[in-house]
Formats: structure tokens, sequence, C-alpha cells
């Protein structure tokens, strides 16, 4: 039997509420682990050894222009090394990008009866 339109589009989005909730038990039950950041690391640090090439290159041909093009290059995949890390750490740690909404939602949520116990208790 065939799925309707409609039972299709439900079934996407909770598979993919799924994956974003708990990616752990998508990885178990599909067979493969599912971490986020991984390539973006190993795309950073590529940057990262391309930038400091460009470093070097430039220190050695006594291009100043070059060396500081170099090191803006590693200065951005630091960065982005560092963003990765922080989704892999999160997805380890079983949160994920809706974890850190609800946080989000919560400190908004205490600021907004603050605000109310502030103004209307009075």
């Amino acid at each position: 039997m065939a799925l309707s339109e409609n039972e299709r589009r439900v079934l996407a989005e909770m598979e993919e509420a799924l994956s974003v909730d708990d990616p752990a038990l998508v990885g178990a039950l599909t067979g493969t682990r599912l971490y986020p950041g991984r390539s973006r690391l190993l795309v950073s640090v590529a940057i990262i050894v391309g930038g400091i090439a460009t470093l070097f290159a430039g220190l050695i041909s006594k291009q100043t222009v070059i060396g500081i093009l170099g090191f803006l290059i590693a200065l951005g995949g630091v960065i982005m090394a560092i963003g990765a890390i922080s989704v892999l750490v999160g997805a380890l740690r079983g949160g994920g990008p809706k974890a850190a909404k609800a946080k989000r939602s919560t400190w908004a949520s205490r600021m907004e009866s603050r605000w109310d116990r502030r103004n209307f208790d009075n």
C-alpha cells in the first residue's frame, strides 16, 4: 500500500526530528555513526596546513602580503576547527541544536517571568 503525500511528509519530518534529537539512536539503527562535525574538522585541518604553507612561502619569498594572507587563512582554519570541535562535543554529550535552543528559550522564559513579576505584581 502506497503512502499518501501527506503521510510521506509527516514521516520525513519525524525522521528529521529523530536524527536531530538522538543521533546516537539513529546511528545504532542504521549501522552508521553520525558525527556532524568530523568532515568539517578535517577540512579545517587542511585549511590550517594550507595557511601555514602559504605563510612559510611568504617568508621564504620575502613577500609580506603572502605571509599575512597565509596567517589569515590559518586563523580562519583554527576558528573553523573550534566550531567543528564544539559541534562534535555537543553530539557526543547527546545535545544538539535543539538542546541549545531549549536552553535559550528557558532563559528567555525566565527573563519574561522576571519582567512580569517586576511590572505586574505591584
